[in-house]
């Protein structure tokens, strides 16, 4: 392309027709996270619909494979749907990527229930999870390449910034569908058939989408390549079976899309994960809290976008990724004393410790709930952990029983017989004064009369006697049960979740372009899908369970931190040693 013709292009405004390829092209990704929140928001209701008739560990399995199904086969997505998509065209690729998301996410609203035909309702239920990922695997590259190749050069950036802000509209659709449903027919209703409701209104985004898709035109990039009879008869070894290519697109995923994925996770789902689990912060208000950061960041996407294509894609994905390993843990202790300081302050004063012996203390990871841990330093792991508590690891000799130290204060994982049974005394003579209280309160009754039962139990590592121990401790340690929502700084927070939303933006709104141009047009589609799909995929994808794995094995709650930190590490070493900028690149050249 001529360069007086780049810059006529690039200083005319956006014409209709582009308007409307951005469109289009976005709704793929509504789509992606309209049924994302579904899934996250009726977890509950759909475990119970599907799993109900299994037995635990089964359930426990099959709940797992339906909701990593969608994250595990994506990057075969983009292997599948790319390879179509270079040999025959960005736009019916991508048409037929959104009718099968589309009508996997319908079919999951009238898909018979697990009491109705048994445990096909659970398999066929996965099996849309997978087809779902298949095609998100492909929709992603498809709409990328397809906006990138419409945009005039120079503005490649700002275009494709576009597709990178419907998360938030995917969410806040999602949101307002199922608040919408449950407020017109009741909870009882919506547990039972109106969880169904959201599912099937998807039908509407597919036809509006397919509707605007297939009055559309193919890619100019595409269709100039197919005239001159130049398309790829082979992309899948051209991408992956040359050096050349293969060399790309290994240095896209480890010096771009891999941190860039951790940064987009940690910054939303994984700050979401912090709030209600290690900060106690009741669930509505964290949602409401990462709503409001999402609309107040979300613009920076276009900002960002734009901003490349003057400054370059690189500098900026880099500095979100420098800014994430430099910032990460001042900024999350930050977030626990906006959030909740009392235990910022428990935690200054009264540090929390596990002596135990190494040897009992296992690895706790358990994906199908089938294992047992029942040493004394599981059993204190397990508690802390249970609890949201902090605490550090001190090595005691072997064949030491545990011991949890709070603040000054001991507490014992094992009992003698003589402590148990005091302890199964004193739980007697509270259940005898809550009987005979005028008036008697039946809750407070039944709760004593439960603690009596526990407190029977003859094991040393006694679970109650433990929990009432550990209770008392931290509560005088001044551990607080839950966040104190009088003492929420609700600016403060919004301003840290704002912030990580920033850093979402500098390493997301950018990236579309750039792997866009990393790739020649021949084998772009199947290219520039494979790297983004296995970093978001399974590097972001799995980022929840691996920072939880961390936490539970360390015992610090900052500590699943590191793995966003190094992953972001190394990809901006990778990406300022080997990545190179590609914002002035041609887009229509074809090697």
């Amino acid at each position: 392309m001529h360069s007086s013709t780049t810059a006529a292009m690039a200083a005319r405004p956006m014409t209709p027709e582009e308007k409307k390829v951005i469109f289009a092209s976005s709704l793929g990704t509504v789509f992606e996270w309209y049924d994302f929140y579904l899934y996250g928001s009726l977890a509950a209701i759909i475990a119970k619909q599907f799993f109900s008739g299994l037995d635990e560990g089964s359930a426990f399995i099959f709940a797992l494979l339906a909701f990593a199904a969608g994250f595990i086969v994506r990057p075969f997505g983009a292997i599948f749907f790319g390879r179509l998509g270079d040999m025959i065209g960005r736009k019916y690729t991508f048409l037929v990527t959104i009718l099968i998301m589309g009508m996997s996410t319908f079919i999951v609203g009238i898909l018979p229930n697990y009491a109705s035909i048994g445990v096909a309702a659970p398999v066929i239920l996965i099996a849309l999870r997978m087809l779902q990922g298949l095609a998100l695997g492909g929709e992603y590259g498809g709409a990328a390449t397809y906006v990138a190749e419409h945009a005039p050069h120079g503005k490649r950036g700002a275009y494709t910034s576009w597709i990178q802000t419907t998360a938030t509209l995917g969410l806040f659709l999602s949101l307002m569908v199922i608040l919408g449903t449950r407020t017109l027919i009741g909870e009882a209703a919506f547990a039972d058939w109106g969880w169904r409701v959201p599912f099937i209104v998807s039908i509407l985004l597919l036809a509006v989408s397919v509707y605007i898709r297939l009055s559309m035109n193919e890619s100019p990039a595409f269709a100039k390549m197919k005239a001159e009879g130049k398309t790829s008869k082979a992309p899948l070894s051209e991408s992956f079976g040359q050096w050349k290519n293969l060399k790309i697109v290994i240095l896209a995923l480890v010096g771009l899309t891999a941190g860039q994925a951790v940064v987009w996770y940690s910054g939303q789902f994984y700050a979401l994960f912090f709030l209600t689990q290690a900060l106690k912060v009741d669930g509505a208000t964290a949602n409401i809290m990462v709503a409001v950061s999402l609309i107040i960041g979300t613009p920076f996407f276009i900002v960002f976008g734009a901003w490349s294509d003057k400054i370059g894609r690189k500098p900026i994905i880099m500095a979100g990724c420098l800014l994430a390993v430099v910032t990460y843990f001042p900024v999350f202790t930050a977030l626990t004393k906006a959030a909740n300081p009392d235990l910022a302050a428990a935690q200054a004063a009264n540090k929390v410790t596990v002596t135990a012996d190494p040897a009992e203390c296992s690895f706790q990871f358990n994906p199908t709930g089938t294992v047992k841990f029942t040493s004394s330093c599981d059993v204190a792991k397990q508690r802390l952990a249970g609890a949201s508590v902090s605490y550090e690891n001190i090595i005691a000799p072997a064949g030491t029983a545990a011991s949890i130290q709070v603040g000054a204060t001991l507490v014992k994982v094992k009992y003698s017989a003589e402590e148990i049974a005091a302890a199964k005394t004193k739980a007697e003579a509270k259940l005898a004064e809550v009987t005979a209280a005028v008036p008697q309160d039946p809750k407070a009754v039944e709760a004593a009369a439960a603690n009596v039962k526990a407190m029977g139990s003859e094991k040393t590592a006694n679970p109650a006697l433990l929990g009432s121990n550990l209770a008392a401790a931290l509560k005088a340690a001044g551990y607080p049960p839950k966040a104190d929502m009088a003492k929420f700084d609700k600016v403060t927070v919004i301003a840290i979740l704002t912030y990580l939303v920033i850093l979402v933006t500098m390493v997301y709104g950018p990236i579309a372009a750039m792997l866009v141009e990393m790739f020649p047009t021949r084998i772009r589609y199947t290219s520039m899908s494979l790297p983004y799909h296995i970093g978001n995929g399974w590097f972001g994808g799995l980022l929840p369970t691996t920072a939880f794995a961390i936490v539970a094995q360390t015992g610090n709650m900052y500590n699943g931190l590191w793995y966003p930190i190094i992953v972001a590490g190394m990809t901006f070493v990778i990406g300022m040693l080997f990545v190179k900028e590609t914002k002035d690149v041609d887009i229509y050249a074809n090697d």
